[in-house]
């Protein structure tokens, strides 16, 4: 089976696309999924379009509709945690949704009524290969993991990126993760989310994300498909 890999931004996953061999195009809720070979395996690749809705939407389609073994969300992230920098990448531990408020209710910020869970696990194994992937192309230094926060926010505030530090432990902040996180948990469908950061969130991020955001996604590329490649090799043993 294919692995279906989303980005929100088209930046984020054309060169993905220009990867794929053959490739067939089908629009679904009008989105196109890509169908191809990347590294010589199976993938299906989207461009979900920014924020949740958009993101768990597209997440339901690739389950659904080609019947994907696994995802992989690649793109671009906000700095909460300082030890990560400009150019670094994480690989999340959990997604959570830092803008569900259901704490006048008695709720802890980021819970989810009903729900057994509000941080989503992504899978250990997806997630051990993706962390030697980056490890092995952008160095130790320079990979992290932790949880990841997501939200319909772009931040660039100081003040709001303590408070998800506080509040959530998180390591980077961005729009889309949680949302795919949160559909592959009720289809129990694993998943990984892999962000480079593009900015820290803070006043500077506006200039920052436009400045950095082509520099630093052609080695997010290389991840990804390291990662489809190892993952889709150990799968078909």
């Amino acid at each position: 089976m294919a692995i279906g890999i989303i980005g929100a931004m088209k930046a984020e996953v054309e060169g993905l696309i220009q990867a794929l061999a053959p490739v067939s195009q089908t629009t679904v809720a009008g989105l196109t999924f890509f169908q191809g070979e990347l590294v010589n395996h199976p993938v299906v690749v989207v461009q979900s379009g920014v924020g949740k809705v958009n993101a768990a939407m597209c997440t339901q389609i690739l389950i659904d509709h080609f019947s994907v073994s696994a995802i992989i969300n690649t793109g671009v992230a906000g700095g909460i945690n300082p030890k990560v920098a400009i150019g670094d990448v994480v690989i999340a531990t959990h997604a959570m949704h830092h803008d569900f408020d259901v704490t006048v209710l008695g709720y802890d910020p980021g819970a989810i009524p009903s729900l057994e869970t509000s941080c989503f696990e992504a899978d250990p194994n997806l997630r051990q290969i993706a962390l030697a992937a980056a490890c092995s192309i952008h160095g130790d230094k320079r990979t992290h993991s932790g949880i990841i926060v997501s939200g319909d926010q772009f931040i660039a505030s100081t003040e709001r990126k303590k408070t998800l530090a506080q509040t959530f432990n998180a390591i980077c902040a961005e729009m889309e993760g949680a949302a795919i996180a949160h559909v592959a948990y009720l289809n129990q469908v694993p998943y990984s989310i892999i962000r480079i950061i593009s900015d820290q969130a803070d006043s500077t991020a506006p200039a920052d994300f436009h400045a950095f955001v082509a520099q630093i996604i052609p080695g997010l590329n290389q991840i990804a498909m390291e990662i489809v490649r190892t993952y889709s090799d150990c799968s078909n043993r």
